[in-house]
Order: C-alpha cells, then sequence, then structure tokens
C-alpha cells in the first residue's frame, strides 16, 4: 500500500495552524489588562484628576488592570465614567494587546450658583458640582435659584458666555422671585435689570451702548440702577 504522503503534510499542516490559532486564541484572551491610558479631550483639563478616572475603571468591583483582557465590559466602563457630573463624554478603547485607553472630556461651567447650595451650571444648562482642584472664573448667580429649573438663569448666562463684551464685565446674575433678572458688572457699583430675556439680544445691545457713552462721560459711578426692562430705552437712576 502506498503512502500520500502530500495528505499527511497537509494534515499535520492543519493541526499545527488549529493548534496555533487555539494557543493563541487562549493568550489573547487570558493577557492582563495594562495600567489605563487617560487622555483629556479639549480645552477643559482641570475639575477632574486622573486618579479619579482611573478610580471609576472598575470591573467585577476590582481595577481593570491586571484583570484578564476577555472578562472587560468597554460598554460598562463607559456608564461609570459618563456617571460622573463632572464628565461630559467618555469613550473607552482597548487594544489587543490588552492596552485600555479612555478619553475624557469635561463639562464646562458658563456660571456658579451661590445660594444655599453651591454648584456650576454648565454649557448645556445641567448641574456641574464644584471642583476641589480648581475653581472657575463665572458669573456668580444669586437670587431665587432652584436646581431643577435654571433655564431662565442658563439662557442668560450662555448669553454672557457667547458675548465677548458680557463674558468680560459681567461678574453677577441675580434671578428675582418673578424670574427677572438683574447682573452686576465689573467696577461698578449699579446694578442693571434686565427684566425678563424678551428681545434680549436687543437689550443687551442697548446697554453696550449706554456703557460705552457712559464711560467716556465719565459718570458710570453716579448711577444706582439702569433699567433695560423697556427694549427702545435705557432708564438710569442716579445714586
Amino acid at each position: 500500500m502506498k503512502v500520500n504522503y502530500n495528505y499527511i503534510k497537509i494534515i499535520v499542516l492543519v493541526l499545527f495552524v488549529g493548534f496555533l490559532y487555539a494557543f493563541s486564541n487562549h493568550r489573547n484572551r487570558t493577557r492582563k489588562v495594562s495600567e489605563p491610558n487617560i487622555e483629556f479631550q479639549g480645552e477643559n483639563k482641570l475639575f477632574i484628576t486622573e486618579a479619579t478616572v482611573s478610580k471609576l475603571l472598575i470591573q467585577n468591583q476590582q481595577p481593570v488592570s491586571d484583570q484578564p483582557k476577555d472578562i472587560i465590559d468597554l460598554n460598562e466602563l463607559e456608564i461609570a465614567l459618563k456617571s460622573n457630573p463632572m464628565i461630559k463624554k467618555a469613550e473607552v478603547f482597548m487594544s489587543v494587546n490588552g492596552e485600555l485607553s479612555a478619553e475624557i472630556e469635561q463639562k464646562r461651567p458658563i456660571a456658579r450658583v451661590n445660594t444655599n447650595a453651591s454648584y456650576y451650571i454648565d454649557d448645556e444648562g445641567q448641574f456641574m458640582p464644584l471642583s476641589t482642584n480648581y475653581a472657575a472664573r463665572v458669573p456668580l448667580v444669586t437670587g431665587n435659584i432652584k436646581k431643577n429649573d435654571l433655564e431662565t438663569v442658563y439662557q442668560f448666562a450662555k448669553a454672557v458666555d457667547e458675548d465677548e463684551f458680557l463674558k468680560k464685565y459681567v461678574i453677577e446674575i441675580h434671578q428675582n422671585s418673578d424670574r427677572t433678572i438683574d447682573f452686576k458688572i465689573r467696577k461698578s457699583d449699579f446694578t442693571v435689570h434686565l427684566g425678563t430675556l424678551n428681545q434680549l439680544e436687543k437689550k443687551i445691545n442697548n446697554f453696550k451702548a449706554f456703557y460705552q457713552k457712559a464711560l467716556k462721560d465719565k459718570i458710570l459711578d453716579k448711577y444706582k440702577r439702569v433699567n433695560l426692562k423697556f427694549d427702545k430705552q435705557v432708564i438710569c437712576t442716579k445714586a
């Protein structure tokens, strides 16, 4: 009987390749996860630290590092990161050799509520806690404020944040009991009564024109109250 060595070679080769695949697959599944590589995206990198992010990267009640790669649930890790009120966005990746990376975008505060409770309002109108690492230089919010009803204050704070002039000068935003808005500006003692947010852009332009004229005439310190309630005029009360 003649033996076909070509068939034997093919069978041996198939078995060898299968062994290598199984070995590689087993080795890949049991590979340990490395220390996470944490990258902060965007300009805000001050409110939460790498150490805090690392503590959120938990699987089976243990840090992900040194755990087998195949038990790591990336979606679960992303959910854990996004649960932190300082974090706006989070994405977690893992390479084939077990290197774990997390990309973090922190929230950006545009105002700081300073009433019975202190916290930030972020650029999407959401609650953001204060940070022990950094204090943002944003306008203070005072008055009749409720954490679950920030819309009016947020809309004006957003207008301030998006306007170069207002962002430079507005230091305090006050919401009255009737939900009208007052604000104060840097290096001036008078209060500006904005009223409602109706015709907001026009009211802001009226205030800018008043401020530039009063600054030029050196009479800013003569006023106690500036009323923008009426969109066609600025009414000033002298001190």
